[in-house]
């Protein structure tokens, strides 16, 4: 196994998986995520709520392909297992946030993004359903008019047009793996949600499923935490 600080990588869940055979690069990487958590105590999440009468739910969903591969014990299954994390936001206030190895070993970038996206809309749909219900509610007067508008932000190209195909379609590269994942497809249009592609550089919840430079995760914070 090799040292974890040459990946640069400080999630303390990675050092939570070796808890049963801790090093001293695991030793390196605690007192790095505690010195992150004192120099930043201060801090928090800054909530600046659009104000509109339009509900925007935003997910962003990316993942990170075999993102431990040449870092771990290359003889380690889970190394090369792929990174699912993404982000939710309603009226631009992150609600729901989740980065988490994928259970299954994907063989594509492709297949890890559809992956991210399948698992992030387990949480989509029904916080969609949940806002909805929160929205009638608080509104005392059924004539005051509040519109929906729900985006899955997603950054691959691949994982885009086969999200976008008709529910029971696939791409013949595709079809060996989506059969498990594509079963959101069908709940897109009757939930009015759109899959729409973003710029790598937006997309939020790219800290969640790897390591960044200084700049670009201070810059992906910013747009999350709001610092």
């Amino acid at each position: 196994m090799s040292e974890i600080e040459d990946s640069g990588d400080n999630r303390g869940d990675l050092c939570a998986r070796y808890t049963h055979n801790p090093k001293r690069s695991h030793e390196k990487a605690l007192i790095r995520i505690g010195q992150y958590l004192k120099g930043t105590r201060d801090k928090g999440l800054i909530l600046k709520p659009t104000d509109s009468h339009e509900i925007a739910i935003d997910c962003y969903v990316d993942a990170d392909f075999a993102g431990m591969w040449g870092y771990e014990d290359k003889q380690d299954p889970s190394c090369v297992k792929s990174r699912t994390g993404y982000v939710i936001f309603v009226m631009d206030v992150p609600i729901v946030w989740k980065s988490t190895l994928q259970q299954d070993i994907a063989t594509s970038t492709m297949e890890a993004e559809y992956n991210a996206l399948s698992t992030a809309m387990r949480v989509l749909l029904p916080l969609q359903r949940l806002t909805k219900e929160i929205v009638k509610s608080l509104h005392e007067t059924p004539t005051e008019l509040v519109t929906f508008k729900t985006t899955a932000h997603e950054d691959n190209q691949g994982c885009l047009k086969l999200a976008r195909l008709e529910p029971g379609r696939m791409t013949p590269r595709s079809k060996f793996y989506a059969i498990k994942y594509h079963w959101f497809r069908e709940h897109l249009k009757p939930n009015e949600i759109e899959v729409e592609p973003i710029d790598t550089a937006l997309q939020r919840a790219d800290m969640f499923t790897k390591n960044l430079r200084k700049i670009r995760f201070t810059a992906n914070r910013r747009f999350t935490c709001g610092w």
